[in-house]
């Protein structure tokens, strides 16, 4: 009991926790490899105590600026949060930053030696022993630097520096604001991901990228590798990489290429993934060069096929593995009460997943943020669908576009061409977002579980949708886009998608041969005492007073409102929400994932008969 106040007494404020916070330890903070799809056996874990200073945004000057920091913040708790020891706000005219020291381990010795960050929100600077090794903007994507030539025996520095302007900027941000009130959130600033190193060879491999093809029964493979120093020793007269696939630990197909050629394994049988079926086949990825494998990685691919086809009735539907399926959905903020957005431990990051799949939820809705890549990978592992938002930006939000035109004028169609009026008047904030789309369908691209891109949301920084659809199709020709979820649509992509709040469900009067999907509906809250972020504070679209009322009108909005729209050719639904978040009460389950407001075992039958009902 000792050890674990003297854990808990670095967390601060007086908020509302949950039940993992307790158990964190300093010296041991998110301790799971970080990259499920892509392992290698040797890493150091740089999570734990930073020193931390928050300083003027003056001049340009490097870590010399700082010559003593604030005090201790634990990373990756990000600033604002209880978690961090902090739980301070960054404001756009300061700089954030971190201080730590770290010692290679001597089997290292001859190697190259990565630092990944898993994100860094906004603008992240890195220097290693008083040199800079690199800088990169974006905070929702991963990024490494070779930090090689700036190591030196013994103790290294590493000091970061991190800008985070919010919503004074345009940058994406999702639903980070400097005052959170309503549909809009606590800012996140600094390292919210796992920070680590990890030893490689000269030469390695930097990524690769994974297809299923379920009716060729073939799984094609494309590797990429880093060039390598040139020197003057001979060079390899032999370099190719290897895939082996294995079904249960035993090898059932390999395949070799060469340098930029695509690779096939071919499958005998195929086991398929899906929500009720989630089987994941291991993969082993070699870099061979004249005949030694000089490079190994560990990694999971799933055989499974998302598309967009009319069934027997002539009716767009969902297909997953040719076959409809409803996807009964739920939106999912990923924001925790004590992290922010980082959830305290693994265990909990995982919990959300299985409780959504306990409620007979088939498929998640990510919406506007991009989550650690354990995430996804429990729920592939568990088997839930993901609809992927990407994070908006822009000028922000503006009630002509975001309120009164799609909620009472409806009827008026709106062009996403009018970049000012849609808060994308800045060509340099135009081509940030497309940069860090890009980034987000790299980073997610081989991640079995995501059945849809959902590029804009809400008209939030909405511009050429229809463009980005068009390229995004393209670039991932392998699920479909909903290009505007909620309103401003223009006429692109696989789904007609629908946002209805205030008013009962309907169906679209015309959908243009697109699948019609209910992205977001319902928001019904309930306020449960001793487990909300802000006692007397509330939002919600429909208030219940007790949990009976919230039951009785949850089952009515399903029996009597959704299951007739199924009938007519509804492919999707997405309930809004998973968790209640901040002074947003409309969760299935409280802030701190105490309370489940509805009998999960009532409710997963419900939503198995609607899934059934197509």
């Amino acid at each position: 009991m000792e050890q674990r106040r003297q854990q808990a007494s670095w967390i601060a404020g007086e908020g509302l926790k949950t039940r993992w916070a307790k158990e964190i330890d300093p010296l041991q903070v998110l301790p799971e490899y970080p990259r499920p799809q892509m392992v290698r056996e040797r890493w150091m874990n740089l999570n734990g105590l930073w020193k931390y200073a928050i300083r003027p945004k003056e001049g340009d000057s490097g870590p010399e600026q700082v010559k003593d920091y604030d005090g201790s913040i634990l990373v990756p708790y990000p600033l604002e949060s209880a978690l961090s020891g902090v739980n301070q706000p960054l404001q756009p005219d300061e700089w954030l930053w971190y201080r730590r020291t770290f010692v290679i381990p001597p089997a290292w010795g001859g190697q190259n030696v990565l630092l990944h960050f898993g994100a860094v929100d906004w603008k992240a600077e890195v220097w290693i022993n008083q040199r800079k090794a690199g800088e990169h903007t974006g905070g929702y994507t991963p990024f490494s630097f070779n930090i090689t030539s700036y190591l030196r025996e013994g103790e290294n520095e590493i000091v970061v520096r991190v800008w985070d302007p919010t919503e004074r900027f345009g940058q994406e941000r999702g639903k980070q604001t400097l005052q959170p009130k309503g549909l809009f959130y606590t800012a996140v600033s600094g390292i919210w991901q796992t920070v680590w190193l990890e030893p490689v060879p000269e030469s390695y491999i930097t990524s690769f990228r994974i297809t299923p093809d379920l009716a060729a029964r073939v799984l094609t493979v494309h590797i990429e590798r880093n060039a390598g120093q040139r020197t003057r020793e001979p060079q390899p007269s032999l370099v190719y990489y290897e895939a082996v696939a294995l079904e249960n630990g035993k090898e059932i197909a390999t395949a070799r290429s060469i340098t930029g050629e695509e690779m096939q394994l071919k499958l005998s049988d195929v086991q398929l993934w899906s929500p009720d079926t989630p089987f994941l086949y291991e993969l082993i990825l070699r870099l061979v060069v004249d005949g030694s494998t000089v490079d190994s990685l560990q990694s999971y691919f799933a055989m499974r096929a998302f598309s967009v086809e009319k069934d027997q009735a002539g009716v767009p539907r969902l297909l997953l593995n040719g076959e409809p399926l409803f996807q009964q959905g739920v939106l999912d903020q990923g924001y925790w009460p004590d992290g922010l957005y980082t959830a305290p431990m693994d265990e909990a990051l995982a919990y959300d997943v299985i409780m959504a799949k306990q409620l007979g939820f088939n498929m998640i809705r990510k919406h506007i943020k991009v989550e650690p890549a354990r995430w996804y990978y429990h729920c592939d592992r568990l088997g839930m669908i993901v609809w992927q938002d990407m994070v908006n930006g822009g000028g922000g939000w503006n009630h002509l576009h975001h309120l009164i035109l799609p909620n009472f004028v409806s009827a008026l169609k709106v062009k996403d061409n009018k970049y000012k009026a849609l808060g994308r008047s800045d060509p340099a904030n135009r081509e940030n977002y497309r940069k860090e789309l890009k980034e987000m369908i790299d980073t997610l691209y081989n991640v079995p579980c995501i059945g849809m891109w959902v590029p804009f949301n809400e008209a939030w920084g909405q511009f050429d949708a229809s463009e980005i659809a068009k390229w995004l199709k393209a670039y991932d020709p392998s699920r479909p886009v909903d290009h505007a979820s909620g309103w401003h649509d223009q006429g692109a992509g696989d789904v007609i998608s629908k946002h209805i709040y205030f008013r009962k469900l309907r169906m679209p009067k015309h959908s243009d041969g697109r699948a019609v999907v209910l992205s977001e509906y319902g928001g019904y809250s309930l306020m449960e005492p001793g487990h909300v972020w802000r006692e007397g504070q509330g939002f919600g679209y429909k208030k219940c007073k007790t949990r009976a009322d919230f039951e009785i009108a949850y089952f009515s909005l399903m029996q009597n409102q959704l299951r007739p729209l199924i009938t007519k050719g509804l492919a999707a639904a997405v309930y809004t929400q998973l968790t209640d978040v901040e002074t947003e009460l409309n969760g299935l389950l409280t802030y701190d994932r105490e309370v489940v407001k509805i009998d999960p075992d009532v409710v997963s039958q419900l939503h198995a008969a609607l899934i059934e009902e197509e």
